[in-house]
């Protein structure tokens, strides 16, 4: 057999962690038991075949050659340990292939393995962060220092909450399993949370200089899109039209230098058609299940604003319609106030005003700064202008985001050149 040149095996094996780490690492995890002793394996794999791939050959099915290798690689750590600890000896033995292994060849096999990874990450014992931090490391294959990165946090920080996170999995005998039927829809939403707070964090990020971080958006919508294939329930596909639906106005939520431009300013040529489409199908085969939840609610509204040649041809009607049905489905101050806002779109600015205010007077969404933002809006509308500039100072005041609070003073600018 001829020599492979290395450069092409490592541009090979470049390609395949990209695409099959998390389905290697989630099959790993149920043989060995183990999250530290499986990223392990997986890396020791991945380095053999370097050493043996341009004189063996690529072998017909890489991803099983990979898995069966880190299994023996995590194996021989075991019995290297063993002349220290007798007890790993035991485990090494028991990790031998047995005749339970066909999962290794069948996608279904692997499918049901990465299935389970995601709900051990996104087990509701862990704490958020700790489940978002773990599903990006463990899932999407995303580094210490990408998440760190992304997250604004230093990467030791990042390091000990996914260290805490298997410890806590570990000591508290998480199982490595997909819920059972009567478990699912409780487990199933905290999957749907971290998806779509991965996904935000990336459409809007919570701080730092950039208003975006489309990596992180990607990946939500790729592991949206895992979801879907793995469990083809009608909220996993409301919540991959929502974001399939947002991420199509990015090009248009900047101006080329930067900076916030609100939705009824966005230059709609700069919306992604072929998202939308995507987006649209999946939210009507959804709503069709009538088994919907909020996420799909939410994606009708985004599939409402997506369907609008301009801003002055969006039907606020609907929109106002759909944010009662989610209202009621799921109560939050943050529902009604977007619900304010269509309102007042639709019925004028007093009326959504008086909705906004009377959250105040509930002593809701106090530090919230987009409510104090869309506050002022209504107040700017009306004339009212010291109202509207207290507002957006509070708004100013509470904001994380430098796009956002360069946008707000550009506001606070403007009404003093009103004077």
């Amino acid at each position: 057999m001829s020599e492979i040149p290395i450069e092409k095996v490592r541009g090979i094996l470049d390609s395949l962690y990209r695409a099959e780490f998390g389905r290697i690492l989630a099959t790993l995890i149920r043989l060995l038991g183990d999250f530290d002793l499986a990223e392990d394996a997986v890396q020791d794999a991945f380095t053999a075949a370097l050493e043996r791939w341009p004189h063996d050959g690529v072998p017909a099915n890489p991803r099983a050659w990979l898995i069966s290798t880190g299994r023996f690689k995590a194996i021989d750590a075991l019995r290297r340990r063993a002349r220290f600890d007798a007890a790993q000896e035991a485990i090494a033995e028991q990790l031998e292939p047995g005749t339970g292994d066909a999962a290794l060849e069948t996608d279904d096999g692997i499918k049901d393995d990465q299935l389970r990874l995601i709900f051990t990450c996104c087990h509701p014992a862990l704490a958020p962060e700790a489940r978002v931090a773990l599903t990006l490391r463990e899932v999407c294959g995303l580094t210490t220092e990408e998440i760190a990165r992304a997250f604004l946090t230093a990467a030791p920080t990042l390091a000990q909450r996914i260290v805490r996170a298997k410890a806590k999995i570990r000591d508290a005998r998480i199982p490595y399993q997909v819920p059972s039927v009567e478990e699912l829809p409780d487990r199933l939403d905290a999957v749907l949370q971290v998806v779509y707070l991965v996904f935000n964090e990336g459409y809007s990020a919570s701080s730092g200089t950039s208003l975006t971080r489309a990596e992180l958006s990607a990946e939500a919508i790729r592991l949206g899109r895992l979801l879907l294939e793995l469990l083809p329930e009608p909220e996993v596909r409301g919540l991959l039209a929502l974001m399939l639906l947002q991420e199509s106005r990015r090009a248009a939520r900047t101006s080329p230098s930067g900076e916030l431009v609100l939705l009824e300013n966005q230059d709609r040529s700069l919306w992604d058609r072929e998202k939308i489409a995507e987006g649209v199908k999946l939210v009507e085969r959804a709503l069709l299940s009538r088994r919907f939840g909020p996420y799909t609610l939410q994606a009708a509204i985004a599939a409402v604003h997506a369907e609008a040649s301009e801003a002055a041809a969006t039907d606020w009607p609907q929109i106002v319609a759909l944010y009662s049905v989610l209202a009621r489905a799921d109560p939050s101050p943050v529902i009604e106030l977007n619900r304010a806002v269509a309102v007042a779109m639709r019925d004028g600015p007093e009326a959504g005003l008086a909705l906004i205010d009377a959250i105040f007077a509930r002593g809701e969404l106090m530090e919230y700064h987009l409510a104090h933002s869309a506050r002022a809006d209504l107040c700017r509308q009306l004339d009212r202008n010291d109202e509207a500039r207290s507002s957006y100072q509070r708004a100013l005041s509470l904001a994380r985001q430098e796009s956002e609070q360069r946008f707000l003073k550009t506001r606070l600018q403007e009404l003093d050149e009103k004077k």
